[in-house]
């Protein structure tokens, strides 16, 4: 039972590490405003 336990467990990280490696996240989609004052220009 032990053996199972430590294999499925192996098998998890495993799995979830090259999940995560092979994933292709998309980046953020927010769109973001700055305001600049005109005083910067002058």
């Amino acid at each position: 039972m032990l053996k199972f336990l430590f294999l499925l467990v192996v098998v998890v990280v495993v799995g979830g590490t090259i999940f995560l490696a092979t994933w292709d996240m998309p980046p953020p989609s927010a769109v973001t405003e700055k305001v600049i004052s005109n005083d910067r220009f002058k």
